[in-house]
Order: structure tokens, then C-alpha cells, then sequence
């Protein structure tokens, strides 16, 4: 006869002994007419809205064609001169041939959806749900707003054949070492990434090639990934090298 102390619940793939084991079946406690709130909290039911984030982006974004996506600092208005670079770096990618892809909103990422939208071309957002909403940005034709950076970072990195970073803060140096980081653990296909304003990138170069490469935590090619320039005419021209054209 099994005893009380080995006999098991199967829950699904997941066997559970002793003090795990529950009290009512899953169906018992989805039933329940009056069953607390929480459980769309619970961490199984997050791994189906993280599911249904990739499902939306990938059925949004599947037959987008090819794309470069633009970063830069939300806090920039249409009045500094960084604003006016991406929006004609962004307008110069579609007469390439290119989709935009942003985060959605305002700042730098309004203006390369401003200049796609203006162009002529496709201007996608993908926005982030964040505790002080921003909202999509009025020049976005094809928005997707996610709960989670890593669903939305993947969309980046899925559907972008380059990135144009321009100045910005945490949000856009994520962005810049993710692609990074893939690209070095070839998870990734090389692809383009074009530092805009050497300014305000040089710092970070120098840093990279005289402390982290000498301390021997990168190679020397590694921040070869990267191409510095100060123009949007120079962005475009490393782009379509890039490119082959």
C-alpha cells in the first residue's frame, strides 16, 4: 500500500510529494465561482502572455521586409540638432529601400518614424509598457506595444538588418549591447552598427579598446562591431557599404 509520504500528484509534467502536494486539482480551482483574482499573476500564466507577446510581434512583423532600426534618447525635442539628423538618417533608409523600426516613442525615435512616414516608407514602433506612459508616437504606421524588453529586444534584433544608434541613455545602450553581445556569441549575423556623433560616443570607444581590451574581457575585434561617424550622410554611406551597394 503506498503511503502518504510517497504518494505523488502529477500536475501536468511536474510531480509533486509530501507538503506539494495540493489539496484541489487545477480544474477545481479554475472552476471556482468565486476563485481569487491572483492567480493571472501567477508565473505560468505570465509564460502565456510572454507567448502571445512574440505571437503578435512575429504575425505583425513577419512580412515587413527588410528594416533598420533607430535608437536615441527619448528626451531630445524637435529642436535639437539630433532630432534633425535622425529624421533625415530615417528618410535616407527608405529611399534605400528600408523599413524603420523605432521604440515607438517620442524624442529621437519619433523623429526616424517622422522621417520614414515623411519619406514615403513603412514607420513601425515598438513600444514598452512603462510606469510613466509615453505612448506611440503620431508618425508610427505599424505599432507594437509589449509588456516585456526581452519580447520587445527580440523583435529588434529579428527584424533589423542594422541599427543606427544615436545619442541616448540606458534604454539605447541596452539596445547597442544586446546586438553586441549576440553578435559576438554568434547568435546573430553581423550586421551594421552605426555610432551617430562621435562626441558623444568617442569616450565609450576609448574606454572599450584601452581598459576592457587590455583587462582581456573583449578581443580586439569586438569593438570593430561598431562604426563611429558624425553625419547622417556618413550613416548612410556605412549603411550602404554595409549593404554591398
Amino acid at each position: 500500500m503506498t503511503s502518504q509520504a510517497s504518494a505523488h500528484h502529477r500536475k501536468g509534467p511536474v510531480t509533486l510529494r509530501g507538503a506539494q502536494r495540493p489539496t484541489r486539482t487545477t480544474d477545481q480551482r479554475l472552476l471556482e465561482e468565486d476563485a481569487p483574482g491572483d492567480w493571472v499573476h501567477s508565473d505560468p500564466w505570465r509564460v502565456l502572455r510572454i507567448q502571445s507577446e512574440f505571437v503578435e510581434g512575429f504575425g505583425a512583423l513577419a512580412e515587413l521586409g527588410p528594416a533598420i532600426s533607430v535608437f536615441g534618447s527619448a528626451r531630445l525635442g524637435e529642436d535639437h540638432p539630433d532630432y534633425a539628423t535622425a529624421r533625415q538618417i530615417a528618410a535616407g533608409i527608405v529611399e534605400m529601400g528600408y523599413a524603420v523600426i523605432t521604440g515607438g516613442g517620442p524624442g529621437i525615435m519619433e523623429a526616424g518614424n517622422r522621417g520614414a512616414k515623411e519619406a514615403g516608407g513603412v514607420s513601425v514602433g515598438l513600444g514598452i509598457e512603462l510606469p510613466h506612459e509615453q505612448g506611440m508616437n503620431e508618425y508610427v504606421d505599424l505599432g507594437v506595444d509589449f509588456r516585456y524588453f526581452f519580447a520587445r529586444k527580440t523583435m529588434f534584433v529579428k527584424y533589423s538588418s542594422g541599427f543606427v544608434v544615436m545619442p541616448g541613455g540606458f534604454g539605447t545602450f541596452d539596445e547597442l549591447f544586446e546586438a553586441l553581445c549576440l553578435m559576438q556569441a554568434h547568435k546573430i549575423d553581423m550586421f551594421p552598427v552605426i555610432l551617430v556623433g562621435r562626441s558623444y560616443w568617442q569616450g565609450l570607444l576609448d574606454w572599450l579598446r584601452g581598459t576592457v581590451q587590455p583587462f582581456g574581457a573583449i578581443s580586439a575585434g569586438d569593438v570593430e562591431l561598431m562604426r563611429v561617424v558624425d553625419t547622417a550622410e556618413e550613416a548612410l554611406e556605412a549603411l550602404r557599404e554595409a549593404a554591398g551597394a
